[in-house]
């Protein structure tokens, strides 16, 4: 299996995913072989809690590639680095990714296994190449698209290649949801009977002896209610969106406080927008959090609000439900296919969006139920399901059924 990140050495939630997938495929007799691109000091106490069993061998590449890397921002991270170290990596992102495939196919040919399985488009290379070498099956899993990433405009040609060509040579493609099995089938040209939904789960971790943080605790003993957002603050995120219904929410019923936790390249345009609007006073930036910050103030919220452009699943709005905290979703996104005790508007209708905000907070039992209710639906969403259909593709490709 090629990844590009797992826990608690996340940025987003491909790590959460691989992670949650892996860890279900050991519980169910697996062996997995987990390549990483990127050096990380893991300690080895910790590879023993996250690893339980020692089902997983943890194989690490020296490469700087992380999986929200753009061209951009590789030649603003690695461009300015020593010569030594410029001869070791690539000279450009795409450079990068084709000595990750290189190095990925001497790891492939010493190791034994009976079939790959490639997470997005930057292991795409290293997967067609592990094929190449041992002459197993390939299946390759896609998380995002780059039409997920740009919403639609100005995406990368050479992504976009990439990833169309990766699809093509893998034996089987699994999407993490329809809606993201349209965009394969649509965008890429590729047969719709190559590609297998395998919807995404949440980890089973809410504690009900967790607690609410003092300063939330604050903010509600004076009368206010907690709206969040989490997520990477990017275009397909619609961070944005969020914003712009906070302002219309506050308009009508200013004792709300809304947090944004989270990091991305769109961070200090929000925070001038929030000042400009006028509702800096009522926004929170908390930070890209995780563990238990980010339980904090899932704990903390009166809803959740995922308002994404293009999401092709999302795990956040489950991990918000698992807390017992109500969603507002993007009918844009794969994690609605899996809910129905869930609010769902288009990412752009500010207006919808923060009627049904007002409705929530104004309606304590519409809040109670959809929190009781989703919470019960998402315990059914979970990684074991997702490995099941990974197993029965697995099992077919090795078995030279089509």
């Amino acid at each position: 299996m090629f990844g590009w990140e797992l826990p608690p050495f996340n940025s987003g939630g491909l790590g959460v995913a691989c992670f949650g997938l892996s860890k279900a495929l050991v519980a169910r007799g697996s062996k997995v072989i987990f390549v990483l691109p990127k050096k990380q000091p893991i300690k080895a106490d910790h590879l023993k809690l996250v690893f339980a069993g020692d089902g997983i061998d943890y194989l690490i590449v020296d490469s700087p590639l992380s999986p929200y890397l753009s061209s951009e921002s590789y030649d603003e991270e690695y461009g300015n680095l020593d010569s030594k170290k410029q001869r070791l990596y690539g000279a450009n992102l795409f450079q990068e990714v084709e000595r990750f495939a290189q190095l990925s196919r001497a790891i492939a040919a010493r190791e034994r296994f009976d079939v790959i399985h490639a997470h997005d488009w930057l292991t795409f290379g290293a997967g067609v190449g592990a094929k190449e070498v041992s002459g197993k099956p390939l299946v390759v899993h896609v998380h995002a698209t780059e039409f997920d990433r740009t919403g639609g405009h100005n995406i990368n040609e050479h992504v976009y290649g990439k990833e169309r060509w990766g699809m093509e040579t893998a034996d089987r493609v699994a999407t993490v949801s329809g809606f993201t099995k349209d965009i394969v089938t649509s965008r890429y040209g590729i047969n719709p009977d190559k590609v297998e939904v395998v919807h995404n789960g949440v980890e089973m971790s809410a504690d009900p002896r967790r607690k609410v943080g003092e300063t939330t605790l604050a903010f509600k003993s004076h009368g206010y209610s907690v709206v969040s957002f989490v997520g990477r603050l990017t275009i397909q995120k619609g961070a944005d969106y969020f914003l712009r219904t906070a302002k219309r929410v506050l308009e009508v019923n200013p004792r709300v406080i809304f947090i944004i936790s989270g990091s991305g390249d769109m961070e200090r345009q929000l925070i001038a927008e929030a000042s400009y609007m006028g509702i800096g006073d009522k926004i929170i930036f908390t930070g890209f959090l995780r563990g238990e910050e980010l339980a904090e103030v899932y704990r903390a919220s009166d809803l959740y609000v995922m308002p994404s452009v293009s999401e092709p699943f999302g795990i956040t709005p489950l991990e918000a439900l698992i807390e017992g905290v109500p969603v507002l979703i993007s009918k844009q996104s794969g994690v609605s296919e899996v809910l129905k005790h869930a609010l769902k508007v288009d990412f752009w209708d500010v207006e919808e969006m923060a009627n049904k905000i007002l409705g929530v907070l104004a309606y304590p039992p519409l809040k109670d139920t959809l929190g009781e209710y989703g919470s019960a639906e998402a315990r059914g969403v979970t990684w074991d399901k997702a490995a099941e259909k990974c197993l029965s593709i697995y099992g077919k490709l090795t078995s030279g059924l089509t």
